[in-house]
């Protein structure tokens, strides 16, 4: 809470000095590019449970992450009066996890018993009210411990004459490598620990992920708007952790291998209804498959409740069913003839549930007598999964605008 205080005086600060610069030459500053909206994002995770995959499927799967999220949105109108907008996304994670803790048990430094994960982004969107299309592009990077990923996608939106319907497409391609981390009791001779000072070496591996997805989202009435959503995948090179083990049901030990492909195919409907000026109600239905053996479907509902004019509440519930991937078996279940074999429970068959809410205050003259700072919201979430698996979650949202 400290951090985040002192982020948003800071930000408020030099909010207010490039907001006082663009007042000096009116007619050159309706070009400018002016800061439209900052958001701060702190959230703190837990979870618990007793499948871990990097121990075969049995032992803790206790985790802690603090997250932090800083998202800059600039704007400006070019001469052709088309609408720029430039967004900066700064996330970094700082994790401990338990179970990454045994992957190498015998050294003083493990593999990634905590780590922090970085992954900055940089969005440009250009939309032109002639045309009514938006066209951009987004560049993004990410590291941790033992990969590193480089991310891009292109967007195109155009909406009808009336602006009640809007078709848009997008594509993104990540390219990341992988450090092939093993456990040490599978390592062959002269094979490095990955560790820190550890001179040894260790392959890298790649995987490289594609995705596309075409959107109609559709203005029915004043009440109801509908998104359907298809969004295919494709990914290959490594697919399997390197770290987790699998013990089959003779004894013997390996780890994890999974194919080196897979296709993804998702397909989403959103319901958006607006019962007066006082509720929203949002629904969300996923349907999932993949050609590894895995159906999914999820729905989400949430509904924003405004208490008074600046207080608002938002309960939600999702509820969660997936079968598992045809290569998931549970501990020492495997048999050493499978081709290939995974005891990681996140593919495995499970349904899971997530329930919560979310208090939000938007005062109109900001926050505490700051004009800028539009917003707050506070939001808790319990999630339950049939595996056993329990986590919470806390997030702080801050808008300035």
């Amino acid at each position: 809470m400290k951090r985040i205080c002192i982020s948003v005086g800071v930000l408020l600060s030099l909010w207010r000095a490039g907001y006082g610069q663009t007042t000096t030459e009116p007619a050159y500053e309706k070009r400018k590019l002016k800061v439209e909206e900052i958001n701060l994002v702190s959230s703190y995770y837990q979870q618990d449970g007793n499948n871990s995959a990097v121990t075969g499927g049995i032992g803790t799967e206790h985790l802690t992450d603090f997250a932090q999220s800083l998202d800059l949105v600039l704007k400006t109108t070019d001469r052709r009066n088309r609408r720029h907008t430039i967004t900066f996304d700064f996330n970094i994670d700082h994790y401990t996890s338990a179970s990454s803790d045994q992957i190498d048990p015998l050294t003083v430094s493990s593999a990634s018993r905590s780590d922090t994960h970085i992954y900055p982004s940089i969005a440009w969107n250009v939309h032109n009210d002639a045309t009514r299309t938006t066209r951009g592009i987004a560049l993004s990077y990410s590291t941790e411990y033992d990969y590193k990923s480089y991310g891009i996608n292109v967007n195109f939106a155009k909406a009808s004459a009336d602006n009640n319907r809007e078709v848009s497409l997008k594509a993104g391609a990540f390219f990341d490598t992988w450090k092939a981390i093993l456990p040490p009791e599978l390592r062959p001779e002269g094979y490095g620990s990955g560790a820190h000072g550890d001179t040894d070496p260790v392959d890298y591996k790649p995987r490289n992920s594609y995705n596309v997805s075409l959107s109609l989202s559709q203005v029915i009435n004043k009440r109801l708007q509908v998104l359907l959503t298809v969004e295919p995948a494709y990914q290959q090179g490594l697919l399997s952790t390197p770290f987790h083990r699998i013990y089959f049901q003779d004894g013997a030990e390996t780890v994890e291998k999974l194919p080196g492909s897979r296709m993804k195919l998702p397909i989403g409907l959103r319901l958006h209804y607006f019962m007066g000026d006082r509720v929203v109600i949002r629904t969300f239905y996923r349907y999932y498959l993949d050609d590894w053996g895995m159906q999914a479907h999820t729905v989400n509902l949430e509904t924003p409740i405004k208490l008074t004019s600046f207080v608002s509440v938002s309960p939600f519930y999702r509820f969660s069913h997936q079968t598992a991937v045809r290569y998931f078996a549970p501990y020492s279940q495997h048999k050493t003839t499978e081709k290939y074999y995974t005891s990681d429970y996140d593919i495995s068959g499970f349904t899971s549930q997530f329930i919560g809410t979310g208090i939000r205050m938007a005062p109109p003259g900001g926050l505490f007598g700051i004009g800028h700072w539009q917003s707050v919201e506070l939001r808790y979430g319990h999630y339950i999964r049939s595996t056993g698996m329990v986590a919470n979650s806390v997030t702080l949202l801050a808008k300035l605008k």
